[in-house]
């Protein structure tokens, strides 16, 4: 039994062995160029669908957040109030969502002037 376990571990460390050796020795990845640099239009447009995204986010947050509060407020009419302050919310978001692209066009043609 006792040489049983010894044949065990001198095949698996030749094994081992054998696997390390074979593999050879490890390369590592050649570097990655740096990022694309972008000039400033296209920053500008880049930063126009963020704003978009993100005001349109929130804004859709309110508009969640005003419907649990109505649904939740029972008659309640200051918290039908609140409600009713973040749909006023939410709709400016919206609106602000829609007219980021303009105002990031202003601001493209202002500063590439």
């Amino acid at each position: 039994m006792h040489h049983k376990i010894i044949k065990g571990v001198v095949i698996t460390v030749a094994a081992t062995a054998t696997l390390l050796l074979a593999a050879g020795a490890a390369h590592a990845a050649p570097p990655v160029p740096p990022p694309a640099t972008y000039d400033l239009a296209t920053v500008i447009n880049h930063l126009r669908w963020w704003v978009c995204g993100i005001i349109g986010t929130v804004a859709t947050l309110f508009l969640t957040i005003g419907g649990v509060r109505y649904m939740m407020a029972q008659g309640d009419p200051s918290e039908m109030e609140r409600a009713k302050g973040s749909f006023k919310s939410a709709g400016i978001g919206y609106a602000l969502a829609l007219l980021s692209p303009v105002l990031m066009t202003i601001l493209s043609s202002i500063v590439q002037v």
